[in-house]
């Protein structure tokens, strides 16, 4: 049945019953009484009929305060229907409110910026990276335009220009910003902002190793391909100086060996594909052979003290071996013959820690900061001299990050420097670390 029938019907019922009752009144009662009787019922449904259309209207001006009215007659289904419409308005409401928080939710875990603006670049929203990215707020900067609050040339310029096809790269606020912004809607834009100051420096960083490493290589082969060619065109040298030429190309070997040992040490480090395998760190074993090995590198040059009073550690012993070498190795090389070296494993309220001391050269302040730097060398024509390669802080560095440890430094030129590696308490091994397997 369609809808104009199932309010017709109703409604032609309803005239007939009020006209059957109007007949009988007219049988019983004579015509005067029934047209008495038809105008006051016609005056009570023109009174309800008025009644409903006020109360409606005083609904539809305030739906959510007041409770829908019931109806009679076809105003049953009517006002049946408008709550219908209203919970399913309600509904729909809840779900785009729930649909929004999920939206901004989502934005607001982006590591991009998001920034939402109306044709003319009032801010309409705008997630915390954007706010991050650019130093806006929200709260305070809403309905402003973007332009006023981003002040940058560049980026005026490519507003400008309208050009949206491809995305501007700036600096700003000590940041490296990859903006791009996107039409949608007809009255709507949106401003992606991406933080590119972590690739750049990543970037730079890889350019200046390969020059670096380049650097490092070219000197010993250099050296090495001199001697070759003189070895070629003097095939007749004496002893003494083949000899000599032979010790020397070795040494540079050696220091390309190193070198690149250290190169492949600091790329497995930093590979994800290298995840740390923990097991009991043996720290009194592990500090009596770097000890010995420390001995045998001075050749009787230094005197070495070791103290272990510490506990064990859960990690890695090759990572742990090589970080801790390497600190021993550095006091070493910048300690004059006779000075003193001292080793101390020791437990302490921020964690175990390992404190290497020298009588050494000492560090300037001003280099301090750069030490772990790959190839930042202190005193680059002494680091050559003892073989080093520039890469042991380094390599200490990500042990340590690794490990969740931290490193100080502290040292006076010319009196001897004193660096500490500490451990989070978290790194003490307890009974379940699973030991190292035996060879």
């Amino acid at each position: 049945m369609t809808p104009q029938l199932l309010f017709w019907i109703p409604a032609a019922l309803r005239f007939l019953l009020f006209m059957a009752v109007i007949g009988v009144v007219w049988f019983f009662f004579g015509s005067t009484e029934a047209l008495a009787a038809a105008l006051i019922g016609m005056s009570w449904m023109v009174f309800i009929q008025l009644r409903n259309l006020f109360r409606l209207s005083n609904w539809l001006d305030n739906p959510g305060d007041i409770r829908l009215p019931d109806g009679w007659g076809a105003w049953t289904d009517i006002f049946a229907r408008l709550y219908r419409m209203r919970r399913d308005d309600e509904k729909n409401q809840l779900e785009l409110s729930e649909w929004l928080a999920r939206f901004r939710q989502a934005m607001s875990l982006l590591p991009d910026g998001v920034v939402i603006m109306d044709d003319v670049l009032f801010l309409e929203w705008c997630n915390p990276a954007a706010q991050q990215h650019l130093g806006l707020q929200l709260e305070r900067d809403k309905g402003m335009r973007v332009t006023n609050l981003v002040r940058n040339p560049a980026f005026i310029d490519y507003i400008i220009l309208g050009r949206y096809d491809q995305p501007l790269t700036l600096t700003f606020k000590d940041r490296k910003l990859v903006m791009q912004i996107i039409p949608f809607e007809n009255r709507r834009q949106i401003l992606v902002t991406h933080d590119a100051t972590d690739a750049a420096r990543i970037e730079m960083m890889r350019r200046d190793f390969i020059a670096n490493a380049s650097h490092e290589l070219r000197t010993p082969l250099t050296v090495i391909n001199g001697f070759l060619e003189i070895a070629l065109a003097q095939p007749q040298l004496d002893a003494v100086t083949r000899t000599a030429h032979l010790k020397l190309m070795t040494e540079q070997g050696h220091r390309m060996q190193n070198l690149i040992g250290d190169m492949l040490t600091l790329t497995r480090l930093e590979s994800v594909d290298y995840p740390m395998r923990a097991e009991r760190v043996r720290m009194p074993e592990l500090l009596e052979g770097i000890l010995e090995e420390a001995q045998a590198l001075s050749a009787g040059q230094h005197h070495f003290t070791l103290e272990v009073d510490g506990p064990d550690l859960s990690g890695s012993i090759d990572e742990l071996r090589s970080a801790f070498s390497n600190l021993v190795t550095n006091a070493i090389r910048y300690t004059p013959t006779g000075g003193s070296i001292g080793m101390r494993w020791e437990a302490h309220s921020a964690g175990p820690r390992f404190v290497v001391s020298d009588t050494g050269i000492g560090i300037g302040p001003e280099h301090i900061s750069r030490l772990t730097e790959r190839f930042y060398r202190v005193d680059k024509s002494r680091s050559r001299e003892t073989q080093g390669t520039g890469l042991g802080l380094a390599i200490v560095r990500h042990v340590l990050l690794r490990h969740k440890g931290t490193m100080s430094i502290e040292s006076v030129p010319e009196q001897g420097s004193v660096f500490t590696v500490t451990f989070p308490v978290s790194a003490i091994a307890n009974e379940f670390t699973p030991l190292p397997e035996l060879d």
